[in-house]
């Protein structure tokens, strides 16, 4: 999608408020994690979360009030990426999370085994995560990349939807295909045939405002206008601060970060 200039701090600004400001590597250090969190203020608002690994939650809050943007939620990741079927596994990490101080929880769907039939595994798991993160936002992971075809990902969407997710998400950010417009719009109109309570993240893939833009409106369309706040609506990435800084007139801090 090409963006009209006079779109771009619109684009920018629905897109700041949605984003879940992402760093997963694993050899990701405490310092890092603050860079990130100190990126989280700036002009055009706030994000609407920071994700991180469950060992760098407290890192997280304790930069968040530094930087005092306390405003700004805590999202951390859980059956992650492997997505395992062992529900009690979900159900640790998550009460975990939460302990350690999660404000939200994006856990992985066992979509290895809901491709291979068991419907019933993956319904566990995802019953087991909605159990442990009482309270708490859940977002279920469904690997749409994996999934591959319509019909995967609208049972996948359905069954994480009747299970208690308060979002679907489409992707680790792990595998080679992340985030695509087809996956969101069958996502999406799953959403609007549960009644449009549960929210959409879009991960994987989302690289720049041209990117968002075409999420923001399959939503609109969908859903209708008005539908895509940051209660229902997320994008997981962190090269996407770049863009939508310059698009208010700043730069943010340097440094590897993640789109997952």
């Amino acid at each position: 999608m090409t963006l009209d200039p006079r779109q771009v701090t619109d684009i920018a600004g629905r897109s700041l408020a949605a984003l879940d400001l992402t760093r997963l590597g694993e050899d990701d250090t405490p310092v890092q994690i603050e860079v990130l969190c100190g990126a989280a203020r700036g002009p055009g608002g706030l994000p609407a979360a920071v994700c991180v690994y469950p060992e760098h939650i407290v890192t997280a809050r304790r930069a968040l009030g530094s930087a005092g943007v306390t405003a700004v939620k805590v999202a951390t990741v859980v059956n992650f990426p492997d997505g395992s079927a062992d529900a009690g596994r979900v159900a640790r990490e998550t009460r975990r999370a939460i302990a350690a101080g999660a404000d939200e929880v994006d856990m992985v769907l066992p979509w290895t085994r809901f491709l291979a039939g068991d419907h019933e595994a993956a319904r566990s798991a995802v019953a087991a995560g909605r159990e442990a993160a009482t309270g708490r936002v859940l977002k279920v992971i469904l690997e749409t990349g994996a999934l591959a075809e319509a019909g995967a990902i609208r049972r996948a969407s359905e069954l994480a939807l009747a299970a208690g997710a308060d979002f679907i998400k489409t992707s680790t950010g792990k595998v080679a295909v992340g985030a695509t417009p087809a996956a969101a719009r069958i996502m999406l109109e799953t959403i609007r045939e549960h009644g449009g309570r549960a929210g959409f993240k879009a991960s994987g893939g989302v690289r720049g405002l041209a990117d968002a833009a075409t999420y923001l409106q399959l939503a609109d369309q969908i859903l209708g206008a008005g539908w895509a706040t940051p209660d229902h609506f997320r994008i997981g990435a962190s090269g996407l601060l770049a863009e939508i800084r310059k698009a208010f007139g700043a730069g943010v801090a340097s440094g590897r970060a993640t789109d997952y």
